[in-house]
């Protein structure tokens, strides 16, 4: 069984920062592909960034510039950096991984953690 653990979200001002932690445990082979999204009641799920197994990255165009995706793979964990956060980054973020089990990938979402931006 693999889980997706989120930690870092809370309450921030306009402006201010988020580091949002999401560590895989569980009984797995390799990590690939680790990702974060987002979700409020008003939009559909949206990919904020993610981060491949050899360090590649993209970012969301909402992202850009504020947002820094980094993973550690002895830790299987994956972060978000954020600054310069808006009322608009407020949602549900959610980490979510291709993980490898035996010799296929399977993919995990984790419970979500709240991030509000007030202004």
């Amino acid at each position: 069984q693999v889980q997706l653990v989120e930690s870092g979200g809370g309450l921030v001002q306009a402006g201010g920062s988020l580091r949002l932690s999401c560590a895989a445990s569980g009984s797995f082979k390799t990590i690939g592909r680790m990702a974060w999204y987002r979700q409020t009641p008003r939009k559909q799920r949206e990919l904020v960034a993610h981060i491949f197994s050899d360090g590649s990255f993209n970012y969301a165009d909402s992202a850009k510039g504020r947002f820094t995706i980094s993973r550690d793979n002895a830790k299987n964990t994956v972060y978000l950096q954020m600054n310069s956060l808006k009322p608009e980054d407020t949602a549900v973020y959610t980490c979510n991984a291709d993980v490898r089990i035996q010799f296929t990938f399977a993919n995990y979402w984790g419970q979500g953690t709240q991030v509000t931006v007030s202004s």
